[in-house]
């Protein structure tokens, strides 16, 4: 039998879903690892937006969650937590993030690994100079990074930035949570997700161009951070934040759920949100944007709309029947059971471990020096 891992995460969150994907997916990521029998402490920056009422997982499953205040005090009090531990990973968006890699490099014993769960954007930050939370010439120094993006960015991970080994480890959905429940249609279509500049155009042009056109039909947007000036069609709803347990009886409330992703991960591909395949788990239809590595997740015109303008919205809108519609969303559904749940994930995330840890034992993966600038050990 294989011996369990001591796993230690430093990541942007787990107790607060506010305004990120990042804390869904660790739940249901890091509850499995440790149901295969893993060890898991989760290090999180207690910060105050993701504080009182917007920290609504506390306590996750299967976790030893910690909150630190500092730098200072994740320095001082954890230091030997994250010596111990066979494997020690670094995710996207962690405050101070540079210098908590740089930290961890320097002190973990163990396999260092970083989980990029917004990789296009941090391809695009460090070409523009860097970013607040890694840095180029820290990965060589992870011995795995792991990549939300899958396709032809592992290869430049690993030729043009030097990571020893870069495996995908897409986002996922949770069935516990996700799943069809009982609810009558409120909306012919639905969007759930934090604004972003770059997103808006597309949401504009497939969500509220299809409102425009259809002023008898209701459409919904949920999520935080949208400007006060976006002028709204009348038959849109606003709904500012939806927490993880309402998300199943919100796409369940809709005819279609769209899914609209941002450029940097438009242009790399390859590049599924955790609400695609949480939407699909529910069973929800999804008309979504279209990238490159889509085909290879769901069958278009089978299990998933592809749009690239408001016509092809409103044809699914208008020409679809009803059956069509629900067969569409049970076999999106199937899909994600098969292959997309946060128990594959786990597995997937075991096994890169393993190797990386095998070849790391043999030489292949380079031990990083004990020292790095502005570290403190």
């Amino acid at each position: 039998m294989t011996a369990p891992l001591d796993i230690t995460v430093l990541g942007l969150s787990i107790t607060s879903s506010w305004g990120n994907g990042h804390a869904t997916t660790y739940r249901g990521l890091l509850r499995e690892m440790a149901a295969r029998g893993h060890r898991i402490t989760f290090l999180e920056r207690d910060v105050p937006w993701y504080a009182g009422a917007h920290r609504d997982c506390p306590a996750p499953l299967g976790v030893d969650t910690i909150l630190y205040g500092s730098l200072e005090e994740l320095y001082d009090r954890h230091a030997e937590r994250v010596r111990r531990a066979d494997a020690v990973i670094v995710g996207s968006y962690v405050p101070d993030g540079v210098a908590v890699g740089d930290w961890v490099q320097a002190t973990a014993r163990g396999l260092t690994a970083f989980y990029d769960i917004d990789t296009p954007v941090t391809l695009a930050g460090l070409a523009g100079g860097g970013t607040a939370y890694l840095a180029a010439r820290q990965i060589p120094g992870y011995g795995l990074y792991l990549s939300f993006t899958g396709g032809p960015t592992l290869t430049r991970l690993e030729r043009a930035f030097g990571s020893p080994m870069a495996r995908p480890l897409h986002c996922s959905a949770d069935p516990a949570s996700h799943r069809p429940q009982p609810a009558a249609e409120r909306w012919a279509l639905g969007y759930l997700g934090t604004y972003s500049n770059d997103r808006q155009p597309v949401l504009d042009r497939l969500l509220l161009g299809a409102a425009q056109a259809l002023p008898e039909q209701r459409f919904v947007v949920a999520g935080p951070q949208y400007p006060a000036d976006i002028a709204w069609p009348a038959n849109v709803e606003r709904i500012e934040h939806l927490p993880p347990p309402a998300h199943p009886g919100f796409y369940s409330a809709q005819r279609f759920t769209l899914n609209v992703t941002r450029a940097d991960m438009v242009r790399a591909g390859w590049s599924p949100s955790v609400r695609l395949f949480e939407a699909a788990a529910c069973g929800a239809p999804i008309i979504s944007d279209a990238w490159d590595g889509l085909d290879s997740l769901f069958r278009p015109g089978r299990e998933i709309i592809i749009a690239r303008d408001t016509a092809a919205v409103l044809d699914a809108l208008t020409r679809l029947s009803e059956a069509e519609v629900q067969a569409l969303g049970k076999r999106a559904r199937t899909r994600v059971l098969a292959a997309h749940t946060a128990a594959h994930r786990a597995g997937e995330l075991e096994a890169h471990l393993r190797t990386a840890l095998r070849l790391r034992g043999a030489g292949v993966i380079p031990v990083p020096r004990a020292a790095a600038a502005g570290a403190r050990a």
